[in-house]
């Protein structure tokens, strides 16, 4: 949900950063929404003024309970990555209205101890309340449906920050979840 002070494009899009972190072995953190059954990465608003990077070590902290010491970052995308919003989760009577979102990504390794991960770390209400590490790819099978390609096209540009070799194949599922009948009531996957 967008904050007053959170920053929207003259297009209707709210700038927001998203958080890929990943573990020794490259596997993917997945916090459980707070209250609901849906998995996602670490995201938010960056604030009017707020540069992403500043936003990025706001929202990790607020999310997920890391600070800048508890992380090295590894890379990050070249450009706003985009979604819109189906016109169900559009809130219309906010002025300038939200159809979506337009994204800078980061890949974080954690260098800190898994118990340094906790969802009480600010006055909001938590937005997770738990967690689990995940396949590299698995995230876009278990992500919303309409944030699925702006997932997917993160993970392909940032795998070969954490992969020598470039991101591991794609899994079996994976050309049916994005193209096929893995979609929820019968909503077309938007294109980024």
């Amino acid at each position: 949900m967008p904050a007053a002070d959170d920053y929207i494009d003259s297009q209707g899009f709210r700038a927001n950063v998203g958080i890929i972190l990943i573990d020794d072995e490259c596997r993917v953190f997945l916090g459980g929404r707070a209250g609901a059954r849906g998995w996602q990465f670490p995201q938010g608003g960056i604030l009017r003024g707020e540069r992403a990077e500043a936003a990025l070590y706001r929202e990790l902290e607020e999310e997920i309970g890391l600070g800048r010491g508890d992380v090295e970052e590894l890379g990050r995308t070249h450009g706003w990555l985009r979604y819109r919003l189906p016109p169900q989760f559009r809130r219309r009577n906010s002025q300038p209205i939200c159809v979506g979102q337009k994204q800078r990504w980061f890949l974080l390794r954690l260098t800190a101890p898994e118990s340094r991960l906790r969802f009480d770390a600010t006055e909001h209400p938590a937005e997770f309340d738990r967690w689990r590490w995940a396949d590299y790819w698995e995230p876009v099978r278990e992500v919303i449906y309409f944030k699925r390609r702006v997932y997917a096209r993160a993970l392909e540009e940032l795998g070969a920050f954490a992969f020598a070799d470039g991101p591991p194949p794609r899994p079996d599922w994976w050309q049916q979840r994005m193209s096929g009948p893995g979609r929820q009531r019968g909503q077309a996957v938007p294109t980024a």
